[in-house]
């Protein structure tokens, strides 16, 4: 292995296998990142949140992201990473991965002929190289949560 990660995820928590529905109002329209439209003020429906994030109950575990290594992917501290561990792991997905009791790291999974390879979505943290007899766990990363901080607001 070429270095240490320096992002890692911690468990927070499993997945509800029953959890209570919450329905949520769910917008027609899409949330544009540019200029508004003033003709979109609709309402579509309603989302569980539970039902859109966690697909598989009973293999669905939380963790908490920690670290800066995914920026990005989007992916930021204090995320939760929502894993999914009944998914089989391909190339290029975004997977946390675990070897030799070290933590579980966030990372993006590419798979060669002969290695792993675990890569960072920041420029300035190499990928991590997994070669031999080495006993890797890899879960798929199926949803991110995030809260929005308002950092801003406390100056």
């Amino acid at each position: 292995m070429s270095s240490l990660p320096n992002s890692e995820a911690r468990l927070f928590g499993r997945a509800s296998i029953d959890p209570c529905t919450l329905e949520l109002p769910l917008a027609a329209v899409r949330a544009k990142l540019g200029f508004p439209s003033p003709a979109e003020d609709f309402q579509d429906g309603a989302i569980d949140l539970n039902r859109y994030l966690v697909r598989n109950p009973a293999a669905t575990f939380l963790y908490r992201a920690h670290g800066n290594s995914m920026l990005d992917a989007g992916i930021v501290s204090g995320d939760v990473l929502v894993v999914d561990r009944s998914e089989q792991p391909q190339d290029g997905d975004i997977v946390l991965a675990q070897w030799e009791g070290n933590a579980p790291v966030c990372k993006v999974l590419r798979l060669r002929s002969a290695h792993m390879e675990l890569h960072s979505c920041n420029s300035q943290v190499p990928p991590i190289i997994i070669k031999g007899e080495c006993e890797v766990e890899v879960f798929a990363v199926v949803a991110v949560a995030r809260q929005v901080r308002r950092e801003h607001a406390s100056r």
